[in-house]
């Protein structure tokens, strides 16, 4: 449900009562993942989606019968064969929904306000859910900070629980990625009769883009649109300017290599490399290809590339280190203009992300929707 912080947030704050539809479990295809949700409210207004469509109306009506009888429930929506016409997922896949009334008395309320305000802010943090357990447990939630602070419970007398629960979610929240544990209701780690979904909400990836020509500024966009906190850095003041990238989140007048040694980066961050000069590139990279960040990329031709690459093992970097360079940057789409280009580096970034092959979907065999196991640690968890 932290996609949809912000709006449930203002609901909350304007003391509306409503139901949360959670994905706790995806088998198959399935058009989204673990904690993207819908909410209605008493009124019948809805926000969020949990299956771009298929299941939307089935859920709407859950979540009404939910907040009537105050009772949390997990409904499973798959695809029949039996019946073409039953409410189910086209695609074939199955996912499983939690649907937790947020009522003016339910005890969740508190510990949801938090989650959901802290979220909207962009604070690092996860909360855990009960989704599958005794009846009286279903939707206890708890708030775990970087720090491993909580608040909220699964259950009276539940201490030992709620402390294996927050260790549990602080890991998850250190790692950046969105799951579930399986542990007993005594609070050990065995598998048992309890599985928590651990929801991480973490500030937006960073891409930093290199090069303040035209293509990045047509990235610049498309970067925004995939929800990274967007840097453009380049040496020239003149052509590093708010009037040419209005839509970045930051700028900087610096030489590329010596702000990336200075500026944090993680296992999500992405670097776009379109400076295409030798005297920016070949230390900038050597910096990049030797820092943990997700995906790094380098504009050029063919010819360019080959030059960069006798130069970057000049440098000293190895063949591992030089594996890691996608160069040319992007995939063949035959992108001509800048807007094209950076369509195409967006596409090779999200393809790495979820690890797409990047070929077309007709006749191709691979699945279309992967699940968390088959993708490569980069995006918003």
């Amino acid at each position: 449900m932290l996609d949809i912080a912000q709006e449930l947030s203002r609901w909350l704050e304007e003391g509306r009562e409503f139901t949360v539809a959670s994905i706790v479990g995806v088998s198959g295809s399935a058009p989204r993942g673990l904690g993207a949700a819908l909410a209605v409210d008493r009124e019948g207004t809805a926000v969020g989606s949990v299956s771009g469509g298929c299941v939307e109306g089935a859920v709407h009506d859950l979540c009404t019968r939910a907040l009537k009888d105050g009772n949390a429930v997990v409904e499973r929506f798959g695809y029949s064969d039996d019946d073409a016409f039953a409410v189910g997922l086209t695609c074939g896949g199955i996912i499983d929904i939690l649907v937790t009334p947020v009522t003016a008395a339910a005890t969740v309320r508190t510990v949801l306000r938090s989650a959901l305000a802290g979220a909207a802010r962009n604070e690092p943090a996860a909360l855990t859910q009960v989704i599958r357990g005794p009846s009286d447990l279903l939707g206890k939630s708890l708030l775990v900070r970087p720090d491993g602070t909580f608040e909220g419970t699964h259950g009276d007398n539940r201490a030992a629980l709620d402390r294996t629960a927050a260790a549990e979610a602080r890991a998850s929240l250190e790692a950046g990625r969105t799951g579930t544990v399986d542990i007993s209701e005594d609070g050990s780690l065995c598998p048992g009769g309890l599985t928590l979904l651990v929801q991480v909400n973490m500030p937006p990836p960073r891409m930093i883009v290199f090069g303040a020509i035209d293509f990045a500024a047509a990235l610049v966009g498309v970067g925004k649109f995939l929800g990274y906190h967007v840097t453009v850095c380049d040496a020239r003041p003149v052509f590093a300017t708010r009037a040419r990238f209005p839509d970045a989140d930051d700028i900087v007048v610096d030489w590329p290599h010596r702000y990336l040694r200075g500026t944090s980066t993680d296992a999500r961050t992405v670097l776009c490399v379109l400076t295409h000069d030798a005297k920016f590139d070949v230390p900038l990279l050597t910096e990049a290809l030797r820092t943990p960040v997700a995906y790094v990329g380098a504009m050029g031709s063919r010819r360019t590339h080959a030059d960069r690459e006798r130069r970057l093992r000049e440098a000293g970097l190895g063949e591992t280190e030089l594996a890691r360079l996608r160069s040319p940057i992007g995939l063949d789409l035959g992108a001509r203009t800048p807007e094209e280009t950076a369509l195409s580096i967006a596409a090779e970034i999200v393809a790495v992300q979820h690890g797409g092959t990047g070929i077309p979907l007709t006749g191709a065999g691979t699945p279309i929707h992967r699940d968390a196991g088959q993708r490569a640690v980069l995006g918003v968890a």
